[in-house]
């Protein structure tokens, strides 16, 4: 069976369809079917708090992976996601990479900020949080951004990867959100940023090392999903509000941040766009962002920088914010190939190959006019 093939069939499936799964399991479970919890009270299943059976609460190893891993697993995913971080980068590569890191943020930052300023930030215009709006849309498929460049544009592209990775995981939305007023004390985002700092800084001190942790940036995706999912349910995807308010993010993402990264790749002399656009997607890690800021809220909370009403308002939007970057994660996964096909042909067209290295700067292109 190509079960795998068919995962990553769908847009940011590696991510995507395990939530979903775990979504519709938690749905299962939470319905609390006769027929079901007889059969766990016949396996001698433990009840829940309420007085009820449930598969995905039944104990032991099942119960902490399927239920109650996302928090360690997404810690490890850092982990794992700070090694890959490279330090030694070419310098194009590494104006490229700050290029599209930056103004990505940036947008983000600003129409959560927008958003915020004129409607409730925890649950606004269109039902978007600025929550969801700053996690989504400065988070970007890191998987997508690499084979779109790397077929479609030049060395330069690529290697600009590298610094992409800082805005992996939740500490630039942390960052966005204290800058909006969210109190967070400096011991929730040391919390947050020391599993990326540690694997950063073994990951450039032993190439080995990085190497070793490669894999765990994909192999943990699809099991902090589910377990994130498995804290989900089904009925947020077929919420109106949650299905419009995901269409909208992914639209922000798409036009905003690859607008704007069109824009400042023209303002520092950069000819092609490939780059900015293959950028302007929602990452399928993403999705775990919420949860991130949620541990990192508990933080602030035991140390008193963070009321309990902020706290458990955090808490309540956690799912909801979840579902419409997932809905992003899809959306921007079908936009952003299609566009950059587009600009790759429109590029040719004008006589300029995206894929050339010396062809990338107006200057380098004057002198070889």
């Amino acid at each position: 069976m190509q079960i795998k093939a068919a995962i990553e069939k769908v847009p940011g499936g590696l991510m995507v369809v395990p939530l979903l799964l775990g979504a519709t399991l938690n749905t299962i479970d939470q319905m609390h079917l006769s027929a079901v919890m007889n059969v766990l009270k016949w396996l001698g299943a433990p009840q829940t708090e309420e007085g009820y059976y449930e598969f995905l609460r039944i104990g032991g190893f099942s119960q902490e992976l399927f239920k109650d891993s996302a928090l360690v697993l997404i810690a490890l995913f850092l982990f794992c996601v700070g090694s890959q971080m490279n330090l030694k980068m070419g310098q194009r590569a590494l104006k490229k990479g700050a290029i599209v890191t930056t103004t990505k943020y940036l947008s983000g930052l600003a129409i959560g900020m927008v958003f915020g300023y004129f409607s409730d930030p925890m649950n606004g215009i269109f039902g978007l949080s600025t929550l969801a709006l700053i996690a989504g849309m400065t988070n970007s498929n890191s998987g997508m951004y690499a084979a779109l460049t790397g077929q479609y544009g030049n060395r330069s592209d690529v290697g600009g990867l590298s610094l992409l990775a800082i805005n992996d995981g939740p500490f630039l939305t942390l960052v966005g959100l204290g800058i909006l007023g969210t109190s967070f004390p400096m011991v929730a985002f040391l919390s947050v940023l020391l599993p990326i700092g540690i694997g950063m800084l073994l990951g450039n001190l032993d190439p080995k090392i990085r190497e070793f942790l490669a894999p765990g940036e994909n192999l943990l995706i699809p099991f902090f999903a589910f377990s994130l999912g498995a804290g989900m349910n089904l009925a947020n995807f077929f919420n109106p509000e949650v299905l419009v308010g995901g269409l909208v993010l992914s639209a922000l993402t798409f036009f905003v941040t690859g607008g704007m990264g069109i824009l400042a790749f023209r303002l520092f002399g950069e000819r092609s766009y490939i780059a900015p656009i293959a950028e302007a997607s929602t990452a399928g890690n993403a999705a775990a962002t919420p949860a991130a800021v949620a541990a990192s809220a508990s933080v602030a909370v035991s140390t008193g920088a963070m009321t309990a009403a902020e706290f458990e308002a955090i808490q309540a939007i956690v799912p909801i914010a979840t579902a419409q970057i997932s809905i992003s994660t899809i959306t921007t996964a079908l936009l952003c190939p299609l566009a950059v096909i587009i600009m790759g042909r429109y590029h040719k067209k004008k006589g300029l190959d995206p894929t050339r290295e010396d062809l990338g700067l107006k200057q380098k292109n004057k002198e070889t006019a």
